[in-house]
């Protein structure tokens, strides 16, 4: 038995502090500082499961793919492979600064990336539905371009234009077995990166990966429930979740109930694009079963944990 395990999933805009200057080096400051906090809770004892998102990531590969099919004629990258291409990349950035941060605090374990598939529903209505936000954000002008390009392109809570494309929900993680294997064996394992590579099962019974990419928090919870982790956090760009984002009656939330978090979200509180799926990932475990979760950003995660920060849904009315 492991005790007060926690799945810790880790946004991929968090990784990517300024927008405008995505660079790699930057987003190595911004996985090195979010390992220094994680390596804080294996110190306190927690057992530590890491996922990640790749939306930006993902919208970056393939522009520069399509920008290379233009210039130079090389062939596209499919959608699944890239998803398994930023499984590894992100997830070796990660590994080798949490590997770093635990090494500093006298602590010997091992860290290791898992590749992910997911397996999802092929008939899910998601396919013909795309609304999961990938790549950097786009003035007006640029998501017209993009439209001519045959991307859907969505505006996205009021910080600017993405592309778009399918998001169906996640059933099952295809590699849960080797998981829980590493995890018994005291490694801190890094996977469900991206939400995992979404694949089906052809008509004789072969994986084969889809058009897709999964909402990590969605597939996070869903990890968090098969492990019966003690707590699911959710590290993103804000400190606390908020009523009335971004206007002059914002109101931001200490703790919030389950039935208080349904009310919320069909006020509409929650923006799509944004906050909505990871509320939706945090209802969904704590509905489950699960005791809590805890939404905050990165630099807070210590502090959320000791009570000090962060906003956290619990069970009740």
């Amino acid at each position: 038995m492991i005790e007060k395990l926690v799945v810790v999933a880790i946004g991929g805009n968090s990784l990517i502090t300024d927008p405008k200057n995505p660079g790699i080096a930057r987003q190595w400051d911004a996985a090195r500082e979010t390992c220094r906090h994680i390596a804080d809770m294996v110190a306190d004892g927690w057992h530590v499961v890491v996922t990640h998102g790749n939306g930006p990531q993902v919208g970056y590969i393939l522009r520069r793919g399509e920008i290379a099919r233009r210039e130079a004629g090389i062939h596209d990258v499919p959608l699944d492979l890239v998803v398994a291409d930023t499984q590894g990349s992100i997830g070796y950035m990660l590994q080798q600064a949490l590997d770093n941060s635990l090494r500093r605090l006298g602590i010997n374990r091992t860290v290791t990336t898992l590749v992910t598939q997911m397996r999802v529903d092929p008939n899910d209505p998601a396919f013909e539905n795309p609304t999961k936000p990938i790549g950097g954000f786009m003035t007006e002008q640029e998501a017209e371009e993009a439209k001519a390009e045959g991307w859907q392109v969505v505006e996205d809570a009021g910080r600017g234009w993405r592309r778009v494309v399918a998001s169906p929900q996640p059933l099952q993680i295809h590699e849960i077995n080797a998981l829980q294997i590493l995890m018994l064996n005291g490694y801190v394992v890094i996977t469900c990166g991206g939400g995992g590579v979404p694949v089906v099962r052809n008509e004789v019974g072969s994986l084969r990966g889809v058009y897709a990419v999964i909402d990590k928090d969605r597939a996070s919870s869903l990890l968090a429930q098969t492990l019966r982790a003690d707590l699911f956090l959710i590290s993103t760009g804000v400190e606390k979740v908020s009523l009335n984002f971004n206007t002059s009656d914002q109101v931001d939330l200490d703790q919030i109930t389950l039935e208080e978090a349904r009310q919320y979200v069909e006020q509409g509180q929650f923006p799509v694009g944004s906050m909505l799926p990871k509320i939706e990932a945090a209802m969904d475990f704590v509905h489950n079963g699960g005791p809590r979760a805890i939404i905050t950003n990165p630099q807070n995660l210590t502090r959320a944990l000791n009570g000090e920060t962060g906003t956290r849904i619990v069970p009740g009315g």
